[in-house]
C-alpha cells in the first residue's frame, strides 16, 4: 500500500486563510500600539530626569529612540515591515511639523525694514554659510560630492530651530527678559529664511539618485504649479476661513461639516504642487505660509496640529531616528567618521558666534552676550535630522520577486558587491518584500554623525541659558524689595496673582484700595497662575514682540480674556488716576509654578506678591478648598520670593460693594503687635490709609506693663539675644511712631489694647467680628512676643502666620477678610533676571 503524499496546508479549509491573515494583521497593529505606549512612557520618564537639568523633552525623545532603535532590533523579516512602516509615519508627521511651522511665520518679515533681530540672524547665517561652504568639501560627506550638494548642506547648516529654541527660552523664565526676546526673535527670522531657501533649493534640485539639478522643464513645471498654489491659496483662503470663522463664532462648537471642509480645503492646498514632482514636506511648509494667521480656524488648527506633533509623532519619530542611527555601522575606529561629526558641530557653531559677533561689535552688544546669542541660534532641531537620515535613506525601491533579488546577486561584479547587497536587502518570507536602499547621498556614518552633531547643539543650549542667568545673579542688587523701605515718591509695584475669572471681584477691590492717593502711581501686574498639562502645552504658539509665546487653549483663552475685559474697564474708569494695569501669565505645573512668581516679581521690581488663598468661601459661609495644590504654590513663593508677600483671605470681600472714592464704603483694621512683618502690614496700610472711601483703624496690641511677669517675659528669650530683642522693638517704635504722625487722624483711628497673654490676645482677636471687612495682619517675624505664644501649637496653615490662621480658621468667629503680608526676607531671595538687564 502507498504512503498518501499529504500537504497539511492543503487540509486548512480556504475560507479560514483570510482569517488567519485578519489575525495575524491585528496581531501586528497590537504590537505597534503597545511599543508606541512603552516608547511614551519611556519618554515621559526620561524628560522627568532630565527636567532637573532643564533640558527640553526632545533630549529624551531622542535619547530614549537612540535607544529603542539600537537595542531592540528585530529578525530582517520584521524590521522589513518596521522601518517601512516608520519611514511612512515620519513623512507623513513632518508634513504637520512644516506645516505649523509655515503657519507660525510671518512673510512680511522679509520685505520690512531689517531690524536689529533681523541683522543678528542674518549675519550668523551668513558667517556660516561662507564657512560650510569653503570647509566642508575637504571632509567628503557625501558619497557622491558635488558643488550642490555642498551648497545644499551649507544653507541647512545656517538654520535655528526657532519652535525648540522658544521653548528652551520660556522654560528657563527668561522670555520677557531683553537678551530673551532677541534670541526668540532672531531664531524666527534664521529659521524662516534659511528653510525658505531650502524650499526654493527643492525647486532646482533633485534628490532622487543625487543632489543634481533638474532639467529646465522640471523646474519650470514645479515653479508654475507652486506659484498657482500660492495664488490660489492666498485669494480663496481669507474668503473661506473668514466664511467658517463667522459661521462659527467664539464660544461655540466648530460644525462637523465645516471642520471637514476646512481639512479639505488645505489637505488641496498642501498637495497641489506635489503632482509636479515637488517635496510634499515643503510644500505644507509654503502653504503654511500663506494661510491666514488670525481667527478661530487657524488657531485651531495650531492647535491640533501641535498636539498631535507632541503627543503621537514626536515620539514615534525619534524611534526612525534610532532605528536609521545604527551604531553598528557607526565605524569609530575610523579617524574620519569623529572628524566629520565634529567638524560640522564646530563650523556650525563657529560660523553663528563670527557672525553674530562681528555684528555686535558694530551696534555695540556686549561681548560675552554676543557670543551667547549665537551660540543659542545655532540649535537645531527635527527638520534637520529629518534631512539628514533622509539623506541616508534615499529612493527606497521595493520588489516583490525573489528573482529580482537573487538576479542582481548573482550579476554582482565581485565578493564585496555581493556581501554589500546581501546587507542591504531584507526579505519578508510571507510576500517576498524587498527593500533595497540604493544611491544614499550619505553613509550611515556620516549620518549618525550628524545626528550627533544635531543633538548636542541642543543639549548645551540649557547650560547656555544658566551661564546667563549666572551672569546676572551677579549684577543684580541685593537690596530689600519691600514696602518698608519703598521711597514713598516712587511708584508702588505689586504683583497680584489670580486663580479664576471668580476672584475677579476682590482683585479689583485689592487693587483700588492700594492706590491711595493719585500720586505717586502705582502700577500692578494681574498674573494669571495656569497649570500646564500636556494638552495646553500643545496649544502654545510662539510670536515675536513682548508675547514670546502664547497659549491658545479655549478655556485658557476664555478665561484670560475675561479677566482682561474686567480689568480694562477699570482701567478705563480711571484712567487719569495714576494706575497703570499689565497682564502677565504664569503657566507652569504646579511644582515650579512659584519660579515662575519669584522671576516675574525680580524681573518686574515689584514690592509686594500677593496670592490668593487657596480655599474660597462657599455659599453658606464655610471655607472650601479648591485646588490644594495652589497652597504649596503659596508656601513656595513665601519660601523663595524676592520681595515682601501677601496672601489674601476673600471672605466677602470681593461681593462687597464696588469701594468708592467719594464716600466711606470699607472698614478696615490694622493689627500692630510687633516685629518686622508687622512693620510691613503698617507699611501697607500706609497706602490704605490715604484711601478717600476706606476708614482705617490702627489696632496696637501691647503688652500690660502691670503683670509681674511683663519685664522678665517681654525681654529675654533663649533663642534670640537680647540686643537683637531691644533692636527689634525700638524699630517698632520708630516706625510706628511715623506712621502715627503722618496717618492717624482723620480717616484714620487708632487704638490700643493691653494684654498679658496669648490668651487675651486671642480674646482681643474674637471681639473684632462684625466691625470690619478687611483686617491686615503680619504673618509673624516677631522677637519673643508672649502675645502670640503658644498659638503656633494649634496652626492649621501656618503659612497665615499665628494670627492669620486664627482669624480665618474654619473655628473663626471672625467673617471678616484677612490679608497676611510677610516682609521680604534675603535669606529667601530668589536671583534672576532684573529688568534692566540688557545685552547693550
Amino acid at each position: 500500500m502507498e504512503k498518501a503524499n499529504v500537504n497539511l496546508k492543503d487540509l486548512v479549509p480556504t475560507k479560514l486563510k483570510p482569517c488567519k491573515h485578519l489575525v495575524a494583521n491585528a496581531t501586528g497593529g497590537a504590537s505597534y500600539i503597545l511599543a508606541f505606549l512603552l516608547v511614551v512612557f519611556l519618554s515621559n520618564i526620561a524628560h522627568a530626569l532630565l527636567r532637573t537639568f532643564r533640558q527640553p523633552r526632545v533630549v529624551a525623545e531622542t535619547l530614549v529612540g537612540l535607544i529603542a532603535g539600537n537595542i531592540v532590533r528585530p529578525n530582517k523579516d520584521i524590521f522589513a515591515n518596521v522601518i517601512q512602516t516608520l519611514s511612512n509615519i515620519k513623512d507623513f508627521g513632518m508634513i504637520f511639523h512644516m506645516f505649523a511651522l509655515g503657519l507660525e511665520m510671518d512673510p512680511c518679515m522679509l520685505f520690512q525694514r531689517p531690524t536689529r533681530e533681523a541683522m543678528v540672524a542674518y549675519s550668523g547665517m551668513l558667517s556660516t554659510f561662507i564657512l560650510a561652504l569653503f570647509l566642508t568639501p575637504f571632509f567628503n560627506y557625501s558619497e557622491l560630492p558635488s558643488l550642490e550638494f555642498t551648497f545644499s548642506l551649507s544653507v541647512t547648516l545656517t538654520s535655528t530651530a526657532s519652535p525648540l529654541l522658544t521653548r528652551i527660552i520660556t522654560d528657563h523664565k527668561i522670555g520677557k527678559s531683553e537678551i530673551g526676546r532677541l534670541v526668540v526673535a532672531a531664531g524666527i527670522h534664521a529659521d524662516f529664511l534659511s528653510t525658505l531657501l531650502i524650499s526654493i533649493g527643492f525647486i532646482i534640485l533633485s534628490i532622487d539618485k543625487s543632489v543634481s539639478f533638474r532639467d529646465y522643464k522640471g523646474i519650470l513645471k514645479i515653479t508654475s504649479s507652486l506659484i498657482g498654489q500660492v495664488l490660489v491659496t492666498v485669494v480663496i483662503s481669507p474668503i473661506f476661513m473668514g466664511w467658517v470663522n463667522h459661521e462659527n463664532p467664539p464660544g461655540k462648537p466648530l460644525k462637523g461639516s465645516h471642520m471637514v471642509l476646512s481639512v479639505a480645503f488645505v489637505v488641496i492646498s498642501c498637495s497641489c504642487s506635489t503632482f509636479a514632482g515637488y517635496s510634499p514636506v515643503m510644500s505644507a511648509f509654503i502653504s503654511g505660509i500663506v494661510l491666514p494667521r488670525e481667527g478661530r480656524l487657524s488657531k485651531m488648527m495650531i492647535s491640533k496640529v501641535n498636539y498631535f506633533l507632541n503627543s503621537i509623532f514626536y515620539p514615534i519619530f525619534f524611534v526612525w531616528v534610532g532605528v536609521m542611527v545604527n551604531f553598528r555601522k557607526f565605524d569609530p575606529g575610523n579617524p574620519w567618521t569623529w572628524a566629520r561629526m565634529f567638524f560640522i558641530f564646530v563650523v556650525a557653531t563657529v560660523g553663528k558666534v563670527v557672525g553674530t559677533f562681528l555684528l555686535g561689535m558694530m551696534l555695540g552688544l556686549n561681548r560675552s552676550e554676543s557670543v551667547v546669542l549665537g551660540l543659542l541660534l545655532n540649535v537645531k532641531g527635527h527638520f534637520h535630522m529629518y534631512m539628514a537620515l533622509s539623506a541616508v535613506q534615499v529612493s527606497p525601491l521595493i520588489r516583490t520577486t525573489r528573482d529580482y533579488a537573487l538576479g542582481t546577486y548573482v550579476s554582482a561584479p565581485s565578493f564585496a558587491k555581493k556581501e554589500q547587497i546581501m546587507q542591504n536587502i531584507w526579505f519578508n518570507t510571507v510576500s517576498y518584500k524587498i527593500i533595497v536602499f540604493q544611491n544614499a547621498i550619505i553613509s550611515s556614518s556620516t549620518g549618525t554623525g550628524l545626528t550627533i552633531a544635531i543633538f548636542l547643539t541642543v543639549a548645551y543650549a540649557p547650560l547656555v541659558v544658566r551661564y546667563i542667568i549666572g551672569r546676572v545673579k551677579k549684577r543684580s542688587p541685593n537690596q530689600r524689595m519691600a514696602l518698608q523701605w519703598l521711597n514713598p515718591i516712587n511708584e508702588l509695584r505689586i504683583l497680584l496673582c489670580v486663580h479664576s475669572p471668580q476672584q475677579l471681584p476682590s482683585t479689583i477691590n485689592f487693587i483700588e484700595i492700594s492706590r491711595g492717593r493719585d500720586d505717586p502711581a502705582i502700577m500692578v501686574y494681574v498674573t494669571d497662575m495656569i497649570e500646564m498639562t500636556e494638552k495646553i502645552e500643545s496649544t502654545i504658539v510662539k510670536k515675536q514682540g513682548d508675547e514670546v509665546a502664547t497659549v491658545t487653549d479655549k478655556a485658557v483663552v476664555e478665561m484670560r480674556d475675561q479677566i482682561t475685559s474686567a480689568i480694562k474697564t477699570y482701567e478705563e474708569e480711571n484712567s487719569v488716576s495714576g494706575i497703570t494695569l499689565r497682564r502677565m501669565l504664569a503657566l507652569s505645573a504646579f511644582s515650579v509654578m512659584h519660579q515662575d512668581i519669584c522671576i516675574f516679581a525680580e524681573n518686574l521690581l515689584v514690592s509686594l506678591v500677593v496670592l490668593p488663598f487657596h480655599k474660597y468661601q462657599a455659599a453658606d459661609g464655610k471655607m472650601v478648598e479648591s485646588q490644594p495644590k495652589f497652597r504649596y504654590v503659596n508656601r513656595k513663593v513665601l519660601q523663595y520670593a524676592p520681595c515682601s508677600v501677601g496672601i489674601l483671605v476673600d471672605r466677602g470681600f470681593g461681593s462687597a460693594n464696588k469701594i468708592s472714592r467719594s464716600s466711606i464704603s470699607l472698614k478696615a483694621a490694622i493689627i500692630f503687635i510687633g516685629g518686622k512683618d508687622d512693620r510691613e502690614a503698617l507699611a501697607y496700610a500706609s497706602h490704605v490709609a490715604m484711601h478717600p472711601g476706606v476708614k482705617l483703624t490702627v489696632i496696637r496690641f501691647l503688652l500690660d506693663t502691670n503683670n509681674s511677669c511683663a519685664k522678665s517675659t517681654r525681654l529675654g528669650s533663649s533663642n534670640v539675644s537680647l540686643p537683637e530683642q531691644e533692636e527689634e522693638m525700638k524699630l517698632d517704635d520708630e516706625f510706628f511712631a511715623d506712621f502715627y504722625e503722618r496717618h492717624v487722624g482723620g480717616q484714620v483711628a487708632y487704638m490700643e489694647k493691653y494684654l498679658k497673654n496669648s490668651s487675651e490676645t486671642m480674646s482681643a482677636l474674637q471681639s473684632l467680628e462684625g466691625k470690619y471687612g478687611l483686617i491686615i495682619v503680619g504673618r509673624g517675624g516677631r522677637v519673643n512676643s508672649v502675645l502670640t505664644v503658644g498659638m503656633n501649637d494649634w496652626q492649621q496653615c501656618p503659612e497665615l502666620g499665628p494670627v492669620g490662621d486664627l482669624l480665618s480658621g474654619s473655628s473663626s468667629v471672625v467673617s471678616a477678610s484677612i490679608l497676611i503680608i510677610q516682609q521680604h526676607r534675603l535669606k529667601g531671595e530668589l536671583a534672576a533676571l532684573t529688568e534692566e538687564f540688557c545685552v547693550m
